[in-house]
């Protein structure tokens, strides 16, 4: 009877692991997909030959200028922004238990956004300025919350009231700055704060591609105490867990991820919070859905960034079609979970 059920969970596992591989490798092709048609698609079509001819740096005239200095850029960063704004949304939903404790809804993004905007509309900073004073701000915007949320025991509940609270908070502080900040810089302004990949250069890349590469294989090597974590604090330290190291690593990661992105792109909307969710449909329950959630995030900016140059006469940036895709789902989200008695 024993070695009946342990054949049938190393099954339901090697089940669980083929489709883990599977939902992976079906999101990377998909991702190339969408970062060759970035680089294909545009004013004027260019077949994939003459696009790869022209980032191997033959030259081909108005082919190398579109492809190199327009398409390719925009194209990275909206691969690593997706990247990162998937994992690092996922790591806070699961770290906390909650789909709803995400950066967008605990005012992480905002933190970073009013920051990096106070630099582009009152300092005139360079993009590496920008990029330090988000990550900064982000780190100072979760201490904040976690004080200002602190009591005799830690609730995500509370976490997330006060989150709320500090978004709106900086909500407010983002509205001064628009009213305050130069006429001529408000046009710019107004298209970074609803998440663009318009005017993405190499150099405002380049940090965010380098955080991506050291911070998010943390976030995946600790995977697995993440998971733990996701069973409860109690159970995670029985269980031999170092809950305060592991969550200030994770924390730390993904907010530095969180704040280049958003320094980047903008706060593109809802991605941290659909990402996630989605990895876990896909996935199933019992195995790591970093990977997968990251590479949805790149899905859904990219796709959506299509869509908003593409499908529509005027062309939107992609916050606004991330959005329309993100808010009913938390409405549904909010209704579901206040059904449950979870709210």
């Amino acid at each position: 009877m024993m070695k009946h059920s342990i054949e049938n969970i190393q099954i339901g596992r090697k089940k669980r692991l083929w489709r883990w591989w599977f939902v992976n490798g079906m999101l990377f092709i998909t991702s190339l997909i969408l970062c060759a048609a970035m680089l294909m698609l545009g004013n004027t079509i260019y077949p994939a030959n003459e696009v790869v001819r022209a980032l191997l740096g033959e030259q081909l005239g108005s082919v190398n200028f579109a492809v190199n200095t327009i398409r390719f850029p925009r194209m990275l960063a909206g691969l690593f922004a997706g990247f990162a704004f998937g994992i690092a949304g996922n790591t806070f939903q699961t770290m906390l238990r909650n789909p709803l404790a995400n950066p967008d809804v605990l005012g992480i993004t905002a933190g970073s956004s009013a920051a990096a905007l106070f630099c582009i509309l009152v300092l005139q900073a360079s993009n590496s300025v920008v990029s330090i004073v988000a990550i900064v701000a982000g780190l100072l915007t979760v201490i904040l919350i976690y004080s200002l949320s602190r009591g005799r025991t830690f609730s995500v509940g509370r976490l997330i009231l006060v989150g709320i609270g500090v978004q709106a908070m900086l909500s407010a502080v983002i509205s001064y700055l628009l009213m305050v900040g130069a006429q001529e810089d408000l046009p710019t302004a107004m298209r970074w704060l609803s998440g663009s990949l318009n005017g993405a250069q190499m150099d405002a890349v380049y940090p965010l591609m380098i955080t991506v590469l050291v911070c998010s294989p943390v976030v995946m090597i600790l995977s697995k105490h993440l998971s733990i974590l996701e069973l409860g604090e109690q159970s995670a330290i029985s269980l031999g867990l170092n809950t305060d190291r592991t969550r200030v690593l994770l924390i730390f990661a993904s907010v530095c991820m969180i704040a280049l992105a958003t320094a980047t792109t903008g706060p593109i909307a809802f991605v941290a919070f659909l990402a996630g969710p989605i990895a876990k449909r896909l996935v199933g329950a019992g195995l790591s859905t970093v990977l997968p959630a990251g590479l949805v995030g790149v899905n859904l900016v990219l796709a959506a960034d299509l869509v908003g140059q593409f499908a529509f006469e005027i062309r939107f940036p992609v916050g606004i079609i991330t959005g329309i895709l993100g808010a009913p789902f938390l409405l549904y989200l909010l209704i579901r979970m206040n059904r449950k008695g979870s709210l």
